[in-house]
């Protein structure tokens, strides 16, 4: 029987996106995104990507929701205090279609689990191969520091506690 060997995956961040959407006043959604990001997976087979193990990093000053004086106010100490704490951070195992691992955010880390799923693999038009993932789940911002809030006048939450995440992440083999 043949020894399968290891294989290192990028991120190709021209073509993968890291977004996000929250409640705002409890009725409609924000979505926002960062926009500066890179990570790897690494396989214990060639083309198969379970197990695989992902090491992911965001800079949370690349924040953008299309909104300078929110982003201004989301980088802030009142949120992400991005001064202090210049990355987010996941490393974590891919098994069937969940990736679970440690998210840190604010120097807090939690576990969280993704809904992964693998859209498909092919060659690149310079000959290199590449797979897809789609993942998405949701997080409690407040389980990882971010506690700032006001109420409206009716009594509802100016931002939601829920973040709902959206990736769409290309990979190309090393």
């Amino acid at each position: 029987m043949k020894e399968q060997t290891k294989a290192t995956w990028k991120v190709d961040v021209g073509h993968s996106s890291v977004g996000f959407k929250i409640r705002h006043m409890a009725i409609a959604n924000v979505s926002g995104a960062f926009l500066s990001f890179e990570g790897m997976a690494y396989t214990i087979a060639q083309d198969d990507f379970e197990g695989a193990s992902v090491d992911f990093e965001i800079k949370a000053d690349s924040l953008n929701t299309n909104n300078p004086e929110r982003d201004a106010h989301l980088r802030s100490d009142l949120f992400f205090d991005v001064q202090r704490f210049p990355t987010i951070n996941f490393k974590g195992t891919l098994v069937g279609d969940k990736l679970t691992g440690n998210l840190t955010i604010r120097g807090v880390t939690k576990e969280i689990s993704l809904e992964a799923d693998f859209t498909g693999a092919g060659q690149g038009r310079f000959g290199d191969t590449r797979a897809g993932f789609e993942l998405s789940g949701k997080i409690n911002r407040k389980d990882f520091g971010l506690t700032w809030n006001m109420l409206t006048e009716a009594g509802s939450l100016i931002v939601g506690e829920d973040v709902k995440l959206d990736m769409n992440i290309e990979l190309v083999r090393s």
